[in-house]
């Protein structure tokens, strides 16, 4: 069971993913992901740890293996389901902040096209965002693999 201090930890990191616009409890369940004494839980852990119930568990859960935070895993002799960070969680995350740059771009390049004939001033803003969200399509692939190459080490 977590700490008082963990508990909060934890909340803080709920806060962070509503902040994303991802549910509270799913940044929650990550936390505790991350700061358990066990690299890898039950569900029946996660829901006694966070106080929380097996449908809203089993939702979330759902939710972050989508998203390539978690992954579940069968240990052999076990029955049960165990859950974990994805051992490549952080090359994700950054693998969406890629996809969500080159959509931003990718709006940028349709809002210059519809005001193509208009007046320079008026396509600054568009042309400020297009040129962002292109440097980080360029940038964020290069950093991903600087993070590979050099072993993720901190």
């Amino acid at each position: 069971m977590p700490t008082e201090k963990e508990r909060l930890y934890i909340e803080k990191i709920g806060l962070y993913f509503e902040q994303l616009t991802l549910p509270r409890m799913a940044g929650r369940i990550f936390g505790w992901l991350l700061i358990s004494n066990s690299p890898q839980v039950t569900m029946g852990d996660l829901g006694e740890a966070l106080k929380a119930s097996k449908s809203s568990m089993s939702t979330m859960l759902r939710l972050l293996i989508q998203i390539g935070l978690v992954e579940m895993v069968s240990l052999p002799g076990e029955r049960r389901d165990y859950y974990r960070i994805c051992s490549d969680a952080w090359v994700n995350a950054l693998n969406d902040r890629l996809n969500q740059a080159r959509a931003f771009r990718q709006l940028a390049d349709q809002g210059l096209d519809l005001l193509s004939a208009s007046s320079l001033e008026r396509r600054e803003r568009l042309e400020e965002m297009q040129s962002m969200y292109a440097f980080l399509e360029r940038e964020l692939p290069l950093l991903t693999q600087r993070w590979l190459q050099e072993g993720k080490k901190p």
